[in-house]
């Protein structure tokens, strides 16, 4: 299995084989053993080195944990998403992922970003009014909002475009 693991801005090359417990990273080589301990801590064994994983996070490609007590945020990225890249191709969700779109008919009630302001994945954005019920739409990815395309007060149909985000990295 190959992956890219891209952190601090630095992207690195990983590959696992699991029938024989052997990486390669960035063309040196060793053994390496996952191992669950006590209290949802993993321990992972690179070669006569342990080390503790604890307190793991996952937001779609991007793990965050803490690694002998030192705090790591990775993105990841499998076969499958370099092997699109290669190909020119991206997701659905990548071409569409700083775009908020309306979920369902309804009245933009409440926009609670301006453009500039940075937002964090699901930090709450609007308010839509949709069958007598208000609703609240939340920010698709984290980044900094580059357009709002409505109004309060506008009625939109379901798929249109409410606002944008520019995602960090």
């Amino acid at each position: 299995m190959k992956f890219e693991a891209q952190t601090d801005g630095e992207s690195r090359t990983l590959e696992l084989d699991p029938e024989t417990n052997r990486y390669t990273l960035e063309g040196e080589s060793g053994e390496y053993r996952f191992s669950r301990g006590a209290g949802g801590r993993r321990l992972l064994r690179l070669g006569t080195k342990l080390h503790v994983i604890d307190n793991i996070e996952y937001d779609q490609r991007t793990v965050q944990f803490t690694i002998d007590g030192e705090w790591c945020s990775v993105e990841v990225r499998d076969e499958q998403d370099l092997l699109l890249d290669e190909m020119g191709f991206k997701t659905a969700a990548e071409l569409s992922e700083g775009e908020l779109n309306a979920p369902m008919p309804g009245k933009i009630l409440q926009i609670l970003v301006e453009e500039g302001d940075e937002v964090e994945l699901g930090d709450p954005v609007a308010i839509l009014e949709a069958m007598k019920m208000e609703n609240e739409l939340k920010a698709p990815t984290g980044g900094v909002v580059t357009a709002i395309a409505v109004a309060e007060g506008d009625s939109v149909e379901k798929n249109v475009l409410i606002l944008e985000i520019e995602a960090r990295g």
